[in-house]
């Protein structure tokens, strides 16, 4: 494979500049890639830190290459650790948080985004910023790249 081709059609995801997600709703921070209907990522979420309740238009994959998620997805409760994924329809409620009793969440995303960004609506009240286990907080300084750890 020529330079040309390996810079058009092969992206190092995990050393990609990498920024946060949606800091009106979640904590995860990290690099994506966009195709024109699929977008991925490797994303960060913070143990006992990630999104608020909320749901868009897109359906999304998440395979964890670190730690443990754990949440709610229409209003069921679920665990997601490391070697599985977890789905997550099209307009359906969610939470997902790093589990505060694991380590930081490393996960692996696969959204479809045939429609666009997609439309984010936060469903506790205001988009208020990520949700935050008690005694969590979210580093501004943080080096995320690093954090990833793969």
């Amino acid at each position: 494979m020529t330079a040309s081709a390996e810079s058009t059609y092969v992206t190092d995801l995990v050393n990609a500049p990498a920024d946060w997600v949606r800091k009106e709703v979640t904590s995860s921070f990290g690099a994506i890639v966009r195709g024109a209907r699929i977008r991925v990522a490797i994303y960060h979420k913070a143990r006992g830190t990630g999104s608020r309740l909320h749901q868009h238009d897109n359906e999304q994959f998440n395979f964890v290459l670190r730690g443990v998620l754990v949440g709610e997805i229409a209003g069921k409760p679920f665990r997601c650790p490391k070697g599985h994924v977890v789905h997550i329809p099209a307009d359906t409620p969610h939470t997902i948080i790093a589990d505060p009793e694991d380590e930081d969440a490393v996960f692996f995303v696969a959204k479809d985004i045939e429609g666009g960004r997609g439309t984010v609506t936060a469903l506790e009240g205001e988009e208020g910023g990520p949700r935050l286990e008690a005694g969590f907080q979210v580093s501004e300084g943080m080096n995320h790249n690093r954090s990833f750890g793969l």
